[in-house]
């Protein structure tokens, strides 16, 4: 099982964590974009002063550059890092896509393969031509004609898919390279991995072909009391996923808990969060389900549920430290990683 760690590089300290990432020997580092910073700037920071780990964009909002602008930042941060990049995409949601960048949500899984088809044309050295649902190049009745990129062509180039939906997750066992998944519960890891599979047959391949890469947070706890207070710290948050990562009507994170177990829950948080009681949808969120989705335990419950994470077919396990300080999320991070090598031994990079 290979280790890897999301970094926001609108955080203070996030790139220096990264540096130390590479340091203790993690095989990924993925910059989050969200509604911050953006990610290929940072990534090209990284590919300067980094030398051996992959480099990720985890990930580029399709929709908010057009399909080659896409390839262009991979195919820049492919040759600066010196073919350590990896392309993470994902078609976001209808808050940020519309409510930040103006352009509508529409067809979010169509927009996804076809950025995905037109990415892969680029790289390839192809002229561009594309006619389909939401990408046309060139436009027709203009004067624009086919062109390809400049300069080598860089085909080789993987690209992750970040879905959370069965028809997204059929997609990305479909055309992508590897699945960025969270809200993961391995116990219930079905709830993904069949549509997942679903996809990687219907285009004649197998679990093999895909690098299966969860995330979760990892935080170390003395002892029960301590664990304790670890759980209640992280209830507002998992409400925010429940509650407020979408609108009243679309929010994937909800779907997702809902179909591993908590269906229940999950609408009666997200109607507490709606209707604006921000502390009555926190204490809605149940012990069970922070320690269900996260690697947050003593140093024996962690490394017991690493164990349940490989068991269930990760590939890449993305770990997000805590910590108040930086020296406190390396620490954290050391420790993670050196129990992820005493349960699953590295494998080959591929």
């Amino acid at each position: 099982m290979r280790t890897a760690t999301t970094v926001e590089a609108s955080r203070p300290g996030a790139l220096d964590l990264a540096l130390e990432a590479e340091r203790l020997g993690l095989d990924v580092c993925w910059v989050a974009e969200a509604w911050g910073a953006d990610a290929p700037t940072a990534l090209g920071w990284l590919a300067g002063r980094t030398r051996r780990m992959l480099l990720g964009a985890g990930v580029i909002q399709v929709g908010t550059r057009t399909a080659v602008a896409v390839a262009q930042a991979a195919r820049t941060l492919a040759e600066l890092s010196e073919g350590r990049f990896l392309l993470g995409l994902g078609a976001s949601g209808p808050q940020v896509i519309e409510g930040l960048h103006g352009v509508a949500f529409a067809r979010p899984l169509t927009r996804l393969r076809e950025t995905v088809e037109v990415v892969r044309m680029a790289l390839a050295g192809e002229k561009i031509a594309y006619s389909g649902e939401t990408v046309t190049i060139p436009l027709p009745g203009g004067e624009g004609r086919p062109m390809r990129l400049s300069g080598a062509p860089y085909p080789d180039i993987p690209i992750y898919l970040a879905t959370l939906s069965p028809r997204m997750l059929r997609l990305t066992g479909e055309i992508a390279d590897g699945w960025l998944g969270t809200s993961f519960v391995p116990e219930a890891a079905a709830a993904y991995l069949t549509d997942l599979d679903a996809g990687l047959a219907s285009a004649g391949r197998t679990r093999a072909d895909l690098d299966v890469c969860q995330g979760a947070e990892v935080a170390f706890a003395a002892d029960d009391g301590e664990l304790a207070g670890m759980v209640d710290a992280r209830r507002p948050g998992l409400a925010f996923s429940l509650g407020g990562m979408g609108s009243a009507t679309t929010n994937y994170y909800n779907a997702a808990y809902s179909r591993q177990g908590w269906g229940e829950v999950a609408a009666r948080v997200r109607e507490r969060w709606i209707d604006g009681d921000r502390a009555g949808a926190a204490a809605l969120v149940t012990d069970e389900m922070v320690l269900a989705t996260t690697l947050i335990g003593t140093e024996a419950m962690v490394r017991e549920r690493l164990r349940i994470w490989a068991a269930a077919g990760v590939d890449t396990v993305r770990l997000y430290p805590a910590g108040e300080t930086l020296d406190d999320q390396v620490s954290t991070l050391g420790r993670a990683v050196e129990l992820v090598r005493e349960v699953a031994p590295p494998v080959s990079a591929g």
